[in-house]
């Protein structure tokens, strides 16, 4: 049921974008009387699952689900319509219009994907605000997985800064050692000021764990409910109860806890609680699972900042978080292009994308996820490559540039190049999410 939910979130996230890129360029395209004779969304080759005609125009649906597209009169574009292109130039085409018309509709699509982050935004402002975690209010210091401990952070330590600089929000501090490729982390390590020096070339092995929670923020485990049979409810332990130990062993975290628990499978214990100001025990028999019925509340261990946004002030704040999106993830190319990091290992394709959807429906979430991705989509879109609508833009700069126009032939090549290093590219990704299912 989670991949099917994660699947049919990316679905739909895809479709919104796919159908508003395409709208971008549909739209330049009526506003330069530019004849659009297909719109569609997934591709049709052989046949298509839905379509009808409205004036010029035939709207479907296809059954390949690898985003969408809008054939425009006179273009040399995925359709590699040839015989059109042979015909004299008609003033509905695309080939017919001024060069400055043509850029205009060439960067509808991105224009209209990064419009729509922006009204994203400014609506998830409105609607539910901001909350995050200040990193001050991390009391208890963070959790190291073994890469973070690798990297030289401990159980424990209270971060203070990245670089020097003070992050607020405590779980934008993994991005902000891996997109500034941070080299140093300040903490309070056993109540004394500490600096982290990250290893030189630690940025690589960051990005191959793939995982943003190689730091976390630790927390006691006071329990909060209990699951059906529960062992330590069984015994007498009570929500509010703050576990501190497993017979003599000194356990205060949650992560201590999960940590040192499995040793103790089918085995008697005497778990230590704190109840009020009391210091009890009560003993029982871990089961086989290593689990003993109860859980804890994270958010009930921290105080949360929120804030609310009006609409008007939520649409300046909707672009400055657009704006910073857009920065962040071309922070995320350049490491793509880097030799030393070799992030380039780490890219993924349908199934990296559908994991970063949450397992259960969440609209916030949702709504996040299709903002980022509108952003990523825009940025990639605008590159410089032959089949992309940057690599029409970069033709057209030319040509106004120099005054010459490219050839329809070069034109037509350019756009088989383009195609095979999209696909080629669209196999490795998606070959990389493939070959990770197996390790």
């Amino acid at each position: 049921m989670e991949i099917l939910i994660k699947a049919a979130q990316l679905l739909l996230s895809l479709s919104i974008l796919v159908i508003f890129h395409e709208f971008g360029h549909f739209i330049t395209a009526k506003l330069f009387k530019t004849r659009v004779e297909k719109f569609y969304l997934f591709f049709d080759p052989w046949f298509s699952l839905f379509k009808f005609k409205k004036g010029d125009t035939e709207y479907g649906l296809g059954w390949l689900p690898l985003g969408g597209y809008v054939k425009i009169s006179g273009m040399i574009d995925e359709s590699m319509d040839k015989e059109q292109m042979q015909m004299p130039a008609q003033p509905w085409e695309f080939r017919s219009k001024p060069s400055w018309q043509r850029l205009i509709i060439m960067l509808g699509g991105v224009t209209v994907n990064i419009l729509l982050a922006i009204a994203i935004y400014i609506g998830m402002l409105w609607v539910w605000g901001e909350q995050y975690l200040p990193t001050s209010e991390v009391k208890y210091g963070i959790v190291a997985d073994s890469v973070a401990q690798d990297m030289g952070l401990r159980n424990g330590d209270k971060i203070l800064s990245v670089d020097n600089e003070p992050v607020e929000d405590f779980f934008k501090i993994p991005g902000r050692i891996i997109l500034e490729n941070a080299k140093t982390i300040q903490v309070i390590r056993e109540g004394k000021p500490f600096t982290v020096n990250i290893p030189e070339g630690f940025l690589a092995r960051l990005l191959k764990h793939q995982s943003p929670d190689f730091i976390n923020a630790r927390m006691p485990f006071v329990i909060e409910g209990f699951s059906k049979g529960s062992v330590a409810e069984a015994s007498g332990v009570l929500k509010g109860d703050r576990i501190i130990g497993i017979n003599d062993s000194l356990v205060e975290y949650f992560d201590q806890f999960r940590a040192v628990l499995p040793s103790y499978k089918s085995q008697d214990i005497s778990l230590k609680v704190l109840r009020g100001a009391d210091t009890l025990a009560f003993g029982f028999k871990v089961p086989e699972t290593g689990l003993i019925g109860a859980y804890t509340n994270p958010a009930s261990h921290f105080k949360f900042s929120e804030k609310e946004y009006s609409f008007f002030a939520a649409i300046p704040a909707g672009f400055v978080k657009t704006w910073k999106g857009v920065g962040n993830y071309l922070k995320q190319l350049k490491l793509l292009f880097s030799p030393e990091v070799k992030a380039y290992e780490s890219v993924g394709g349908f199934i990296t994308i559908g994991n970063i959807f949450p397992s259960t429906w969440d609209w916030a979430a949702f709504w996040g996820l299709t903002a980022f991705l509108s952003i990523m989509l825009a940025i990639l879109n605008i590159l410089p490559i032959p089949a992309l609508d940057g690599g029409h833009v970069m033709f057209l700069l030319y040509e106004m540039v120099t005054g010459r126009k490219p050839s329809d032939k070069f034109l037509e090549y350019a756009q088989i190049v383009g195609m095979v290093l999209l696909f080629a590219l669209l196999i490795f990704a998606n070959g990389n999410d493939i070959v990770k299912l197996f390790k």
